[in-house]
């Protein structure tokens, strides 16, 4: 298998712009997935592009991801997508995050011991910025806690519940089971998280979030096109 740069996205409405961007065509549909490929020219020549349209959710991410990671040598991994903005005035829509930190929301364990670290600890990533990396382009900010669960956030209560609990700067419902999912593959080293922020996680946001999710999703595939 060639070594093909991933691309996980959950909307059609934030696939669709990249495929466009891309020149992708769809080679395969489950269910509830559907596959996108091409190539590119890249610093090291001409490059495959798969873009997997998992659905919105954990399980349809981990899903999603189990299917790249078992039909493709996947040499990067890349979630992009919207994201609902926790911290008030310090984010703004179309901003676009790098999370380092990424935390299961909505997983509750009365329970202690490692055997159970892998549903209720953090992730981590490290991400190797280059010199040019130009961190004022779009309003982007490198790290940050993304809180990851099944759940729309579209009221203020729970905008702060998640900030407090878990220090969290912004909120959606893929990151963590895809990165879940690529820890037991072994290649979180090989993973990148691009969000954009399409609102504020409150009694807006679900007018909001598709409003400005050309928008957003323009900024963040600037981004992508530079991390590619």
């Amino acid at each position: 298998m060639n070594l093909t740069k991933a691309i996980v996205t959950a909307m059609k409405e934030e696939a669709d712009l990249i495929i466009k961007k891309f020149g992708l065509k769809e080679t395969k549909s489950l269910k509830n997935i559907k596959i996108f490929e091409g190539t590119r020219v890249g610093d090291d020549g001409e490059e495959n592009i798969v873009l997997v349209l998992g659905g919105i959710g954990k399980i349809q991410a981990a899903i999603a991801t189990t299917y790249l990671l078992e039909n493709y040598s996947v040499d990067k991994l890349i979630n992009i997508g919207i994201a609902g903005n926790l911290t008030g005035n310090d984010l703004k829509v179309g901003d676009v995050i790098l999370p380092n930190t990424f935390v299961q929301q909505d997983m509750y364990l009365p329970f202690e011991g490692e055997h159970l670290d892998y549903a209720k600890k953090p992730i981590f990533l490290e991400y190797a910025i280059g010199e040019n990396y130009d961190l004022q382009k779009f309003g982007l900010i490198l790290n940050g806690v993304c809180a990851t669960g099944d759940e729309f956030v579209d009221n203020r209560d729970r905008m702060l519940e998640l900030r407090n609990d878990f220090g969290a700067d912004i909120c959606e419902m893929e990151a963590f089971a895809i990165l879940t999912t690529a820890r037991e593959y072994g290649i979180l080293d090989k993973c990148i998280v691009i969000k954009a922020i399409s609102d504020g996680a409150d009694n807006e946001a679900k007018d909001a979030h598709m409003n400005n999710l050309e928008f957003a999703m323009e900024n963040s595939i600037a981004i992508l096109e530079f991390v590619l």
